[in-house]
């Protein structure tokens, strides 16, 4: 029995974990000796051409020879871990003395308040959000809406084109179209839009060449007016208070057939007259109607089967009458008084 072999492994074992000067170092050397298939397995072979007492004593040997290389290593790595603990935190270290900094959060701009606030409102009737995309094709943002290329609507809704079928969208009735395609044979649709929409349109406070909108949609059997006459009053009351009203005006929408605009009882004078009504006692929120067939045959939908009714509302004149804000142009000045002034709406809204 020769007990050199061990003797050797431990001798090279011990000079290489002291010599290890990191952990990557003294990782390698465990490895190299302590792992499952180290520099101990062959020696473990040897065992099986033993007698009991030379198994015995040379067992005792090895199990000493690796106890101490553990022993050590387990030394060495402490010193190691405690030394990169130490240097972190000299690294990190904090001077208490300095003053500290005062970090302040911003504000919401009350354009999005507005969209989260009228999102809640028609969350809670049931509606789905359906996002669509700025980026929009002339087919999607007109034609699939019931008005084709030579439609003198179009005149109103002038846009910035990409090229002669890509453009900024004009509306957000363009996601409805996509949606009622790709909804077509699943059921019944109730969707809400929001988004920015773009016309060239910048003549005064009142207009931008941008500007944000929320449009719902609703497709089933049986769907009248008088369901987007409750669901918009229902909406009303509670963007605006519970005493208002709203009253229907008959107009002309392209995409819908008949077509309403949609007036909501003054707030500032309740219905009897100001200067911000104008002395009509109410004002105009948003444009609606009954889903037009020749809209609803472009979405595959049959006119003889199902019935729709639409709506589209102008953020920024919802946020408008709702804070008494002058100018549109103010939503995207990026003035940070003008936002700063919403820090209480924002937490009236737990947002």
């Amino acid at each position: 029995m020769d007990l050199t072999a061990i003797a050797k492994v431990k001798e090279d074992g011990v000079k290489a974990l002291e010599k290890a000067s990191s952990l990557k170092e003294i990782q390698g050397v465990y490895n190299f000796y302590l792992a499952k298939k180290g520099a101990f397995q062959p020696l473990l072979a040897v065992l099986k051409d033993l007698s009991s007492e030379e198994k015995s004593q040379y067992g005792k040997a090895l199990n000493e020879a690796k106890t101490l290389l553990s022993e050590l290593y387990k030394k060495r790595l402490k010193d190691f871990e405690k030394t990169a603990l130490e240097e972190k935190l000299a690294q990190e270290k904090i001077d208490l003395s300095l003053p500290g900094r005062d970090y302040k959060s911003g504000h919401r701009n009350p354009f999005w308040l507005i969209v989260d606030e009228v999102s809640d409102i028609f969350l809670s009737m049931g509606f789905e959000i359906a996002e669509g995309s700025d980026y929009e094709t002339d087919h999607a943002n007109f034609e699939l809406l019931n008005i084709p290329p030579d439609h003198p609507s179009r005149d109103m809704q002038d846009t910035f084109y990409f090229d002669a079928v890509h453009l900024l969208r004009t509306q957000t009735s363009a996601a409805q179209a996509h949606e009622m395609q790709k909804r077509l044979d699943k059921g019944p649709i109730r969707i809400i839009s929001p988004g920015k929409c773009y016309r060239r349109d910048d003549d005064d406070m009142t207009h931008s060449h941008q500007f944000g909108q929320i449009e719902g949609l609703v497709i089933g059997k049986g769907i009248s007016m008088a369901d987007l006459k409750g669901t918009l009053d229902v909406f009303a009351k509670r963007m605006f208070g519970a005493k208002r009203e709203i009253r229907l005006r008959s107009s002309y929408f392209p995409f819908t057939e008949p077509s309403v605009e949609v007036d909501v009882s003054c707030a500032k004078c309740g219905g009897k007259g100001c200067n911000m009504c104008h002395g009509s006692g109410w004002i105009e929120i948003l444009g609606a109607g009954e889903v037009h067939p020749n809209v609803l045959r472009m979405g595959g939908y049959d006119p003889d089967l199902v019935s729709g009714f639409a709506f589209g509302v102008g953020i920024e004149r919802v946020a408008m009458l709702r804070y008494g804000i002058d100018d549109i142009r103010r939503f995207y000045q990026n003035d940070v008084r003008f936002i700063s002034g919403f820090e209480g709406e924002e937490r009236r809204n737990g947002r």
